[in-house]
């Protein structure tokens, strides 16, 4: 029974994360995506001050400054970082493809868990890299891209690509934490709290890019559909998915977060395509097909190291 509501919660978790994508595109219609993190945060940060505001000073007030700085690297690179690529990047691609290119996410963690963990690289892995590999590979050449290709194209799913290469930076952050076994303070905290936590940081963190030259005035001239997503991107792409995430992290194993994060590229795709009527085409459709394959073949091997 845990482990059913360890699925949902992740499947939840990643469907609403997914949504960031196609939210993303509406909002840097207007504004510079440099300005829609510090926002988002703090409209979030406020609507939730009263339920979880004083409980979270309280609890930072008691953890080791160890702990801290962990919750400030996972600020930095899985909200701070990861949305400055991601909006970036979104604004020079297709929303299609960068729903996409996010699922690269947990062959990037593999790699990074190869260099920097020093952890074994089996067949299923690799498997699940090379499978990754050719997605992004079919996505980039799909005959939409060679239509429209430009420079600025291109830029835009390697700005995407780093987006995923910040979320697993913070993968790899957390679990080389927990390894060395400095956590128990964090086991500790309830899901709640590390959201409002690393959400708090992630605020300070954006207002240094985000404040920076910011034209103020566009925020006077956006209407309530903008007004409207800054605050879904903030209070359920934020909030409610980090607190399904964790959630799900507590019932379930490694292998399963990995197949279930496929949800994030599956539910961006279909977005674009009903919502913003985004054309997909096959070689698009077989790339997606290949990102989820890899997530699937890498969780594969997460099973498999639990079983011995």
């Amino acid at each position: 029974m845990k482990n059913i509501s360890g699925k949902i919660y992740l499947m939840l978790g990643f469907s609403l994360a997914g949504t960031s994508v196609v939210t993303g595109s509406v909002l840097t219609e207007s504004l510079n995506g440099r300005v829609i993190t510090p926002i988002s945060l703090g409209i979030m940060l406020i609507c939730l001050f009263p339920f979880y505001g004083v409980r979270s000073i309280r609890t930072a007030a008691r953890l080791k400054k160890r702990d801290l700085a962990v919750f400030t690297l996972q600020a930095g690179f899985g909200i701070v970082l990861f949305r400055l690529f991601l909006l970036t990047g979104v604004g020079l691609t297709s929303t299609v493809e960068a729903g996409i290119l996010t699922g690269t996410t947990p062959a990037i963690t593999s790699i990074l868990a190869f260099l920097v963990l020093k952890e074994t690289c089996h067949s299923w892995t690799v498997s699940g890299i090379a499978s990754s590999v050719l997605g992004i590979i079919l996505i980039q050449n799909s005959p939409q891209n060679l239509a429209v290709f430009s420079i600025s194209h291109a830029a835009g799913n390697l700005l995407v690509l780093c987006a995923a290469a910040s979320e697993s930076t913070f993968n790899i952050i957390s679990r080389k934490y927990r390894e060395e076994g400095n956590d128990t303070e964090l086991r500790l905290v309830p899901p709640m709290i590390q959201m409002y936590l690393v959400s708090l940081i992630a605020f300070l963190l954006s207002l240094i890019p985000g404040f920076y030259k910011m034209p103020v005035a566009l925020l006077s001239d956006i209407g309530w559909k903008e007004w409207l997503a800054l605050g879904w991107y903030g209070l359920v792409v934020t909030a409610l998915a980090f607190i399904f995430f964790f959630e799900g992290v507590r019932r379930t194993d490694a292998y399963t977060t990995a197949a279930f994060s496929g949800m994030i590229p599956l539910t961006s795709m279909l977005l674009s395509l009903f919502f913003l009527k985004e054309p997909i085409g096959l070689n698009q459709w077989a790339g997606g097909g290949f990102i989820i394959l890899s997530m699937l073949l890498i969780g594969r091997q997460s099973q498999k190291r639990r079983q011995l």
